[in-house]
């Protein structure tokens, strides 16, 4: 518990530098703490240590370890690929989607979301460097698909999410960040409001901050190492 308080503590005063830094008020970036292939024990340290917000991106595994830790003050986030015949488990447990890249699966989530909970919340996953090998929706296709989403009864669209190519250095870095915020303010200025940037991680979290990122993905260096196995 001692190392997961203190790697905490580090990376939450590292976020509070960088926004103020970027002449943001530190409280507009939380901090997503990806606990995917961690163990349970490490989740209720966090949680013990404050941590509010934990990413997953298998269905399985977030499903038990939300069973597990049985804590209703946590907000759980799904932030992989998810595919058509997980949705209703996710839709049930899971409290935000970081990763809708398909008008089907906003709608099966809409449908399958109960009355019981709040409504879900979602994020569109851009693919803003035009990868192949990743998910994600083209730049050009982002507001068409916002349109289709955001009257969806069940969830609420909340912004943008991205997983830029590896780039080395800050200025580089920045780039597609700004091609998202740049989206978001489209999206705004047609009407559709959002107040969600999901983007950055351990090695560029200071270059999404800089570009307005409001929640940041850390994992490894919230927890440690992976379990590979």
């Amino acid at each position: 518990m001692i190392r997961v308080t203190e790697n905490l503590a580090l990376i939450r005063d590292l976020l509070a530098k960088a926004a103020a830094d970027a002449g943001r008020d530190p409280a507009s970036v939380k901090l997503l703490a990806v606990s995917k292939r961690q163990p349970v024990s490490a989740i209720h340290d966090a949680a013990a240590a404050g941590q509010i917000d934990f990413g997953e991106n298998q269905v399985v595994e977030g499903l038990e370890k939300i069973r597990i830790v049985a804590n209703n003050a946590l907000k759980w986030h799904f932030i992989g690929h998810l595919q058509t015949n997980k949705t209703k488990a996710v839709a049930e447990h899971f409290d935000w989607v970081h990763s809708i890249d398909r008008l089907k699966t906003a709608e099966r989530l809409s449908r399958q979301r109960p009355a019981s909970l709040d409504d879900l919340n979602i994020c569109l996953q851009i693919n803003v460097d035009n990868e192949s090998s990743k998910s994600g929706i083209a730049v050009a296709d982002v507001a068409d698909l916002a349109r289709r989403v955001v009257d969806l009864p069940r969830i609420r669209l909340r912004g943008l999410m991205c997983l830029p190519a590896i780039r080395d250095d800050f200025e580089s870095q920045r780039k597609p960040f700004a091609r998202l915020r740049r989206l978001a303010d489209e999206l705004r200025a047609s009407g559709i409001l959002t107040d969600t940037l999901s983007m950055g991680m351990s090695d560029d979290y200071r270059a999404a901050i800089f570009e307005g990122a409001t929640i940041v993905r850390i994992g490894t260096a919230v927890f440690g190492p992976r379990n590979m196995t």
